[in-house]
């Protein structure tokens, strides 16, 4: 598999720590095999309203979720932050049920991981989280406790999950998705 386009999806909150490592390594591509280019990472929100993220840097949005597609094999990141459970986070929610379908690749760390949880799209995947306890208490629709892994990162087909300890293995799963290495 090789990505076509990466979004990464900003908000008020979002962990900057948890996709740091991924994206410098996409949007560079310094250790990509000799020829391939660097991907560039689209910045996606749900306005081109300035985000600020947890460690207060202000990112303006490349682009809104109404503005663009996904397809297969295009790269949605979809990073933790405090809040994933309000109902402002449902229409990308929404987008990513039907992604992941179309085999757009989903790589979703710490809270968000809960959120995709909570609408179901870890029933009958392979994941982890930051702790099933935890999953199983903030998402409630959650019913996906037979395929869960206790690991730091878990990757299934087109779907890529980690807890928020573990930038470093989720990076590394995601790129293993991709043959530019």
């Amino acid at each position: 598999m090789k990505i076509s386009k990466v979004y990464l999806y900003v908000f008020n909150t979002m962990s900057d720590w948890e996709y740091g490592y991924l994206i410098v390594e996409l949007n560079s591509g310094r250790y990509f095999r000799n020829g391939l280019d660097a991907l560039n990472v689209i910045t996606v929100g749900g306005s081109k309203e300035v985000v600020k993220t947890m460690g207060g840097l202000k990112v303006i949005p490349d682009t809104t979720y109404d503005e663009y597609k996904l397809e297969r094999n295009d790269l949605l990141i979809l990073p933790g932050g405090t809040n994933w459970t309000d109902q402002v986070y449902q229409s990308i929610l929404e987008r990513v049920g039907f992604a992941l379908d179309g085999g757009t690749i989903i790589a979703a760390i710490c809270g968000a991981v809960d959120a995709l949880g909570n609408k179901g799209y870890l029933d009958t995947r392979k994941h982890t989280s930051n702790n099933l306890e935890y999953t199983k208490m903030i998402s409630p629709n959650y019913k996906g406790e037979e395929s869960f892994e206790m690991k730091s990162a878990v990757s299934d087909e087109n779907l890529i999950t980690a807890s928020g300890i573990a930038p470093l293995e989720f990076a590394r799963e995601v790129l293993k998705k991709d043959r530019r290495f």
